[in-house]
C-alpha cells in the first residue's frame, strides 16, 4: 500500500527501513514479517468466558478480579510478539483490593466513577503483561 509515492506497511507489520526513516535499515527486508500474531480459539474463548461469568455472577461482581485474570491469562497465552509469547503475571489478590475500592466509589458517586475504573483497569493489565 503507498499514498503519494511513500511505502506504508500492512498493519501488524514491520516498516522497512529507508531514506528518512527511523527504522534501520533492513530491519523490515523480510517479506510480510509478522510483529505480532494471535493463536487462540473459540472452544478455549468460550470456556474462558462462561468460567469469568459464573466467577462474577455467584460473587455478586466481588470476584470480578479473578475473572479479569482468567480472560487476560488466556489472551497473553495466546498472543505472540516477535514470535514470543506474552505471559500475564498479574494475580486477582493483587488486584482485588483496588477494585473493592473503585466498586465502593462507583456506588457512592452513583456509577461516575466508573469512567475512571476503565483506565486504571486497562494500566493494571498492561503493566502485567509481560513476556514469557
Amino acid at each position: 500500500m503507498s499514498f503519494n509515492k511513500e511505502h506504508v506497511p500492512v498493519y501488524g507489520q514491520m516498516p522497512a527501513g529507508g531514506p528518512g526513516s527511523m527504522v534501520a535499515s533492513g530491519a523490515g527486508d523480510a517479506t510480510a514479517m509478522q510483529i505480532y500474531s494471535f493463536r487462540g480459539g473459540a472452544a478455549s474463548w468460550f470456556g474462558t468466558q462462561i468460567l469469568g461469568v459464573l466467577i462474577t455472577v455467584c460473587t455478586l461482581g466481588i470476584c470480578y478480579p479473578f475473572a479479569v485474570v482468567l480472560v487476560e491469562r488466556w489472551r497473553a497465552k495466546n498472543t505472540y510478539l516477535h514470535g514470543r509469547q506474552l505471559l500475564f503475571v498479574g494475580t486477582g489478590w493483587g488486584i482485588f483490593g483496588l477494585w473493592l475500592k473503585w466498586l465502593l466509589l462507583c456506588i457512592i458517586t452513583l456509577g461516575i466513577y466508573t469512567f475512571w475504573v476503565y483506565p486504571r483497569l486497562m494500566q493494571w493489565r498492561v503493566e502485567k503483561t509481560v513476556y514469557a
